[in-house]
Parts: structure tokens; sequence; C-alpha cells
């Protein structure tokens, strides 16, 4: 049950409000100029006039007339032949947008002037005549409203708001007021227009129109809207919170019903001039406001109740305080939370940052309880468990604003010291007011419940970032990077190279207005210097790379060229263009890799079939010991919606748009990889890439019934490469064939990008100094968002496996790494340059010699052995099953079948030639169980 907090008697009592009521007849009561524009719910614009005085006025021979802010010419609405009476509202339809969805009530007139949606001046006049000037003077003059920030025709002083296309310049107390000062006599809210035929208002007397004391518990009422929309009310409370654009209001006592807000938010479009603790009374109307687009039906079915068009603010007393509520997440259903719209809660504990996107731009940061938010489809398959944890996310999230709906707040709000903010990092609670907004930086993106704090908010940083990625073992390194929007020619049509007048080439067209990444030289070197720091830290001996631009192999070897430069000259190479092409789309999937480490075997391949739209690209490669596998790089149709239809639209099972798509893109890509092990003569394949689809929905699922192996999902319990709308998972995968996900180590993702907030990026826009009221610029040239997608990082076994046989073999590795089994029989092994292992199964492999053996880079594989004796310790030297002795022209390993206690004599199990005994540790040179395998580029024996 709600708490409530204590009485605080006879102050609360609310009081008569000095009013002022108009003397001068007929007066403009609103203006609306956003009619139609986007994120309106009116088609058109008005103006509504209001007979505020006491006797009957005729318009016949009048006109309402509009100029833009600095203007002298007029333009002219006439209106119709009425006698206004008292108390009797006019409406005066103007110009029609292209968007809304509703028509205004019954116009008395209808005219087409363009009004600006922002500022601009509106004039009542007795004559149709046009008025001149920017601040007309004329004996038909009689009313003149400069509503916005910059008019230059006036009474008084403009409005001082500039208006949105969802909100309308309002006369206060129902267009009563008139000071002859536009600054005092008008407010911004909700556009409510009314006509002749609405209920006539009673102005005279100096008193509001008929407001009524109404407490706030009672304005929220226990629904979604309230009781007392479009009404009049006089109201007070305590002020808990003050924004830059209104502030909100608690009753100090409430209702004691758990179903009704004891809070509410006063829109004064402006900065109020109360403060915290005050108690202040009120006269407002009641409106419920849609913070998205008109057609957005979530912000549409979760309007925030607000009070609007106020008057007669008065501070009734000082020093009070409100108890905040102690609430915690998750709610038990969706929308719990409406019940404390406007009041001041405490959210308990621990809440963790899921989503930092928007940090910087609007000063949000979505929080929730119970640990991250995953998103469904990548927990649960599409269906009724992924709906299940969907709603449980909206349950257990909230947004925590900053308190202001000024964007690009300066400093940015919850960094740390270090200047970010980690998603996975926690707050032991927040304490502020419950608001409901957008969520996303879009009006037709969905709306969450917000939180603006009233105490301050320190988070701690428990997940910490990393100077590379994690050691993900074998012998070969393979990684992926989606490297957003690499571009070398920029959007002002200059290049890297320092070319002008260039474009980006998309289908049939070239323009700058193709080009996707930098703005120009300065940002692109921003940019790179972050992805060659990401890509030199990961060290991967091949990187499939996605969203690079499609001018051949300029950007590619842009790049190469860059981290040559920072980690030598040849470290890596691009692979050749593949015959087939790269796609005509701006971007393309291209691969590096190290020349030292791997060759390629044959030529690249490209999938140009119509269904990618993007080619898939496929290099075989081998390292020194001529072991082949296949790298395949992808990136499959984007989830945002576009021109989709059909079983490409969004069918709501949590896909996003062109599922279908790349469903065939996954079929496609089966075959592909089927012919490529036929013609490179391996079975081993790895993909990699940015599938658009989250791990388990239908793309994945169809690739992994066909056999393919999620690495990510092998190796991590909760992957992740993106964050979208507070939710993580793994857009980003490796899928390996069978055959070769026998071999892999481990796979990870680096996260260095999707936990950190976009504010720290390569971009200049929205930052100091190009933006001087902005947040300060925080780019360093380090990994951390160099990108939007996190790196995923595969480690591989890729060895040449030598087998002797049941007598005395000489075997001789290749220059690369090998796994050496002698077998039965006196064999004289010798492993080469590489990283080799020399395996043994039992003790009828003994009397062998290794001829080249080299202590800290060769091993010797004992597990199968041991096992075959039944030792089943962790320390075979320690209990007395392995040591070493001298031996002539080296030293030798012997194995005594039980151990320290036991009868039996040791037997030499292999001689190490030409090495002592003091030349071999048997600490790190031998492999007795897997966890002991600690040095992870020489433990290529892991199984």
């Amino acid at each position: 049950m709600k708490l409530k907090p204590a009485l605080l008697g006879s102050a609360c009592l609310l009081l008569s409000l000095p009013t002022f009521a108009s003397s001068l007849g007929v007066v403009i009561s609103q203006i609306y100029g956003g009619g139609g524009n986007s994120g309106a719910t009116l088609k058109n614009d008005y103006i509504e006039l209001l007979n505020a005085g006491s006797a009957p006025v005729s318009l016949n021979g009048w006109s309402v007339q509009y100029a833009s802010t600095a203007g002298t010419t007029w333009a002219v609405t006439p209106l119709t032949n009425l006698t206004l009476q008292p108390g009797q509202y006019y409406l005066v339809q103007a110009l029609q947008g292209a968007g809304g969805t509703q028509d205004l009530p019954t116009p008395d007139a209808i005219g087409t002037l363009a009004m600006s949606g922002s500022a601009g001046k509106v004039a009542l006049a007795s004559a149709v005549a046009p008025l001149s000037g920017t601040q007309p003077v004329s004996a038909s003059l009689v009313d003149l409203v400069g509503y916005g920030t910059t008019p230059t025709g006036f009474e008084g002083a403009p409005t001082g708001a500039n208006l949105t296309s969802t909100t309308a310049a309002l006369r206060a107390l129902a267009g009563c007021t008139d000071t002859d000062n536009n600054a005092s006599d008008f407010g911004v809210g909700a556009p409510a227009p009314r006509n002749s035929a609405a209920a006539l208002v009673t102005c005279g007397g100096g008193t509001d129109p008929d407001p009524q004391a109404v407490s706030i518990p009672a304005i929220q009422g226990t629904g979604s809207t309230s009781p007392f929309a479009g009404q009049r009310v006089t109201t007070s409370g305590v002020v808990t919170r003050v924004n830059n654009n209104g502030f909100f209001l608690q009753d100090p006592a409430g209702d004691g019903n758990p179903l009704s807000s004891d809070g509410i938010l006063v829109f004064t479009s402006s900065a109020p001039s109360v403060v915290a603790g005050q108690l202040v009374q009120l006269v407002g109307t009641v409106a419920e406001f849609n913070t998205g687009a008109a057609g957005n039906a979530d912000t549409a079915a979760h309007t925030v109740t607000e009070l609007t068009g106020t008057s007669g603010i008065t501070v009734l007393a000082s020093g009070h305080t409100v108890a905040p509520l102690e609430i915690s997440l998750p709610e038990t259903v969706n929308d719990d939370l409406e019940r404390y719209e406007g009041m001041l809660v405490k959210i308990n504990g621990p809440l963790t940052a899921s989503q930092n996107y928007f940090q910087g731009r609007y000063g949000q940061v979505t929080l929730s309880a119970g640990g991250r938010l995953e998103v469904p489809t990548n927990r649960a398959r599409p269906g009724p468990a992924a709906q299940a944890l969907a709603d449980e996310n909206a349950r257990r999230r909230i947004v925590l604003d900053d308190g202001t709906s000024q964007q690009n707040p300066n400093p940015t709000p919850y960094f740390a010291a270090d200047n970010t903010l980690r998603a996975g990092d926690t707050v032991a609670s927040v304490t502020g007011v419950v608001d409901y907004g957008l969520a996303t930086s879009s009006n037709a993106g969905f709306g969450d419940y917000k939180l603006h704090p009233t105490a301050e908010v320190v988070f701690t940083r428990d997940h910490p970032r990393t100077a590379a990625p994690a050691d993900v073992g074998g012998n070969v390194k393979l990684a992926s990077f989606n490297v957003l929007n690499y571009f070398t020619t920029f959007l002002d049509g200059s290049t890297a190279d320092g070319q002008t007048g260039q474009g980006c080439t998309l289908g049939g067209s070239v323009s700058a207005g193709n080009c996707r990444g930098a703005n120009n030289l300065a940002e692109f070197v921003r940019q790179r210097d972050k992805i060659v720091e990401a890509i030199a830290a990961i060290n991967a001996d091949a990187v499939g790379l996605m969203e690079i631009q499609n001018n051949g192999q300029v950007a590619v070897q842009n790049l190469v060229a860059a981290l040559n430069q920072k980690m030598g000259a040849g470290t890596y190479a691009p692979i050749a263009l593949p015959a087939a092409g790269t796609g005509t789309d701006a971007i393309r999937v291209a691969m590096i890799y190290k020349p030292a480490k791997l060759a390629t075997v044959g030529l690249p391949l490209s999938d140009t079939d119509p269904v990618n739209n993007r080619p898939t690209l496929a290099q075989t490669f081998a390292p020194a010991n001529g072991e082949k596998f296949s790298v395949v790089v992808n990136h499959l149709k984007s989830k945002s919606c576009g021109d989709d239809s059909g079983p490409d639209a969004d069918q709501g099972d949590l896909q996003g748009c062109y599922n279908a798509t790349r469903i065939a893109q996954a079929q496609r890509l089966t075959s592909f990889v089927a012919d490529l092990q036929a013609s490179s003569g391996s079975s081993d394949v790895l993909m990699l890439g940015d599938f658009n689809a989250y791990a388990k929905e239908d793309p994945i699922d169809l690739l992994t019934s066909a056999g393919f192996v999620d690495q990510i999902g092998r190796f991590n319990e909760f992957g992740y490469s993106y964050v979208f709308d507070g939710a993580a998972g793994r857009l980003d995968h490796a899928l390996t064939s069978g055959s070769l996900g026998a071999k892999v180590a481990s796979a990870t993702e680096w996260h260095i990008n999707a936990d950190e907030p976009s504010v720290i990026d390569y971009n200049v826009e929205f930052k100091q100094p190009v933006c001087a009221a902005c947040g300060p610029d925080y780019y360093t040239a380090t990994p951390y968002r160099s990108s939007d997608h996190d790196p995923v990082v595969l480690g591989a076994i890729i060895v040449k496996q030598i087998f002797g046989s049941t007598g005395p073999d000489k075997l001789t590795g290749t220059p690369g790494d090998d796994w050496i089994t002698g077998g039965p029989g006196k064999d004289r092994l010798s492993g080469g340059a590489g990283v080799n292992v020399y395996a043994y199964t039992g003790m009828a492999d003994a009397a062998d010699t290794l001829l080249d053996f080299v202590s800290g880079k060769d091993l010797v594989d004992l597990r199968d052995l041991l096992a075959s004796i039944g030792y089943t310790g962790t320390d075979p030297v320690a209990d007395g099953y392995v040591d070493l002795v001298p031996t002539v022209g080296g030293s030798a390993l012997r194995i005594d079948r039980d151990g320290s206690g036991g009868k039996l004599k040791p037997k030499r199990l292999l001689t190490f030639k030409g090495v002592p005994v003091s030349g071999i540790d048997l600490a790190n040179d031998l492999i007795v169980v897997t966890p002991a395998m600690r040095v992870q580029q020489r433990r290529t024996a892991a199984r």
C-alpha cells in the first residue's frame, strides 16, 4: 500500500487568487501554428478569439491578420458576420499541414494564413484592410499578440516562449486575462481550440471563470488520464522539483488511495520562479500531454497529466519537505508507475545502467533492477517466452533523466572522473520525481517512465574497462569489427588524400550525400585513430570488417596503412578484391590479415546473389603448418524499417523488419559455405560479422540447425555486442562449421563500444567548441566508443597432426605448429620451428627421443597416458608419478605407474636430447590436466 507523507495542517488550504478581467471586449485567446507539422495531432493552424467583455460585439467587417516575426506585410482572413456574446469564443481555421490526425472543431471562419509553428505576430482588427509595419499602429487594431521569443510586434513584451507542434499560446484564465502585456497574459500549453458553440465563460468581476478547487490526487484520479482534463482548477502543494520549463507539485497530505498520485507537473514553458520546499497555490488548466508524435500509440496511451496556462502562483510558505515514497522495481504489472506520476519517490536498488546512448544528447540513462536488460530474442526463440522477457524488461526499467528538457547538457550528467559511465555500472538507489517521456531520439519511438533526481546520483564502476580483450587461447586469433562507416570520402566532398568535390557510390549514383562517415578530414582522423587503437589491441591474425566504404581498396588500404604505422611495416595486408565484385551498396565487407602468420590459399570469393544487400566475402587461409581454414565475412540486412512490406514488415515478433530477407540471406549463406568447403578442400569454416539478428532469432536458428556452432553462445552465458532500447544482445556472431568448432579454444566480445556513451565518440557536433553551449569534447584516441558494435574475438587451434606407426618412426614437423603422436616404438621426433606438442597415450609409446625440444615453447601432453595408468590427481610430479633425471646427452622423463609410495620402478618415457635437467621446466612444459594449460599461446593441445 502506498505510504503518504504527514499532514502539514491548515497551510495547504486553497486561497482566493488575484486575477485580471478584460475590459477591452474581444481578445485573441489562443494561437497555434503547428497544425499538420511533424508530431502534431491537429491538422490545421488556428486563432481563437474570446469576447472577454460584458457586452455583445459584432464582428462584421473584422479580420485576423498574421505577419512573420520581423515581417511588415500582414496576411488577412476576414471574419464572418457574427455578433459575439460575452464569454463566447470564435475559431478561425488557418492553413492545413501535411500531418496531423484530427480536424479542428467546426470553425467560425476559414482562411489560409500560413503561420509559423514557433514564433510570429497575430493581430485582431475591426477592418479588413491589411495592417502595415513590424509594430502596426492603426485605429482598427483591437488586439496584438507577438508569440514566441523573437517577434517585433507585441503588447508590452512577447509571450517569450516558442511554440511547437504540440503547444499553443494560451491566454490565462481561459482567455479572460488582459493586462496589455503578452508576456504576462499568455502561457504555453496543449492546444485546446474552442468555437462559438463552446460553453460560455464568465470573465467579469476580476475573478477566474469558475475555477474549481481540486486537490492534486483528485486531479490525477485513479486512471491513466485526469477526470478534470480541459478544466480550469485551483490547487496547492509543495514544490518537490524545479526543472527548466516547469516544476512538480505534491499534495503533502495525500488522499490515502494507493491508486492515485499525490504529485503533478506544472508546465510553465520557461524557468519557473518557485523553488523546492515552497508551499504554493495556483490556477491552471488540466491537460493530458502526449510526449511523442500524434500517431505514436505508446505515448498517446501514456499522456502526462499536467497543469498548463497557470496564473496566480502564490507562495504560501517555505521550508516544507515531502518524504519520498520508497518503491522498488520490477513493477508487478507494467505501467504500475502511473500511480506515482509526478510524485517524489525513492527507488531502492541496486540499479544497473543498461543504456547510456542518450546520456550526452539528452541527459538520460536507462536503469534496470535485477541486472542488465537482455534483448528477449537473444535469450529465447520468438514467441511466448520472448514476449514474457520483453514484459519483464519493461517492468524492470526506468529512465534516469537530468531534470531538464535541454539538449546536450553541460556538463554531461552522471559521468565519473574518467569521463564515462559504462553500461553495467550500478547505483544503490535513486530519489526523484516520476515522469513519462520519450526513451529514444524519435518522437515515433516508445516512451518510458522517467525519474528526475532530487538527490545526488552516484554510480559504482562495476563494469571496468579492459586494455585488451580476454585471452581466447589457441594459436590463431580471428576477429570481426563493425567499423561504423569507415569512409575515406567525407560528407563535405573531400577525401583523406586531399581531393575535393568527390562523392560516394550508392547504386548508380555518386554524390557526397551518399557518404556515411566523418564530416571532414579532422573528424576522420579522430575516427581512424580510435579504430586503429582497437584493432591493434585485439592483435588478431585476420579481421573481418563491416561498414567500410565500398571504394575498391582505398578505404581498406588507408586503415591498413595506419595500422602498420602503429604496429610495424607489413603487419597487416588486405585480401584482394574478389573477382565477382563487392556490390553496389555504399558500404561493403572486407578482410585484413597478417602475412607473417597466415598465407592466403586461392583467390577471395564473394557472393553477389541478389538476395544479399552486401555480398558475402570469403578467403581461405593457412598458417605455416599448411592446415587450411576459411573465413567468411557477412553483413545481413538491417532491422530498421523502411520500404518494408509483406513478410518483410515488422511481424510483431520482436525480430524487427526485413526478417524474411535475413532468413533468405542465411539460407543462401549455407549453400555458399558448402560450395566453399568443396572448392577449398577444407571443411573448417568460420562465419563472422554483423548478422543483424540476435542469437535466438530465425536467421541464426536456421544456421545452427544446419550444423554451425554459435561460439559466442558456447563460451559466454550472456553474450552481447550491441545495446538497443536499453537491452543488450549479440548482432555480431562467430559461427563455425562442426569440424572447426572442435578446434576453438574460446570466443568472446570485447566490450569497448556497446557499453560506452556515444558522446565520447569521434564526432564533433553537439560538443564544444563547435557547439559553445554544449557539453565538453570528451574524445580520446583510445578504443572506447570507436564504433557502436563490440568486436568479436575467437581463438582457434590450427595444428598439423602427425601420427607415427606401431613401430619405430622418425617424424619431422612442419615450419608451423604441430601435434605429434609417435605411438608405440622407439620414435625419433623433431618438431621444427613452431609450437609443438608431443602427445603420449600410454606406456607403449615409451622410449622416444625428442630431437629439438625447446623448453618454454614446446609441450609434452601426458593427459591420456596418466589416465591409462589410473592417475586422477592434478600434480603428478609432486605425487611421484612423473620425474626428470639426467641421462647421457640430455635428460630423461620417467613415469612411475604407482607413484612415489608404490613398489614399481619408474620407466623412461622419453629423452630430451641435448637438454639438461636444468633446461626443462616440468611445471610449464607438461600438460597433465586441462586446467593446467596456463600459457595460452602454447596450449595448442586443448581439446
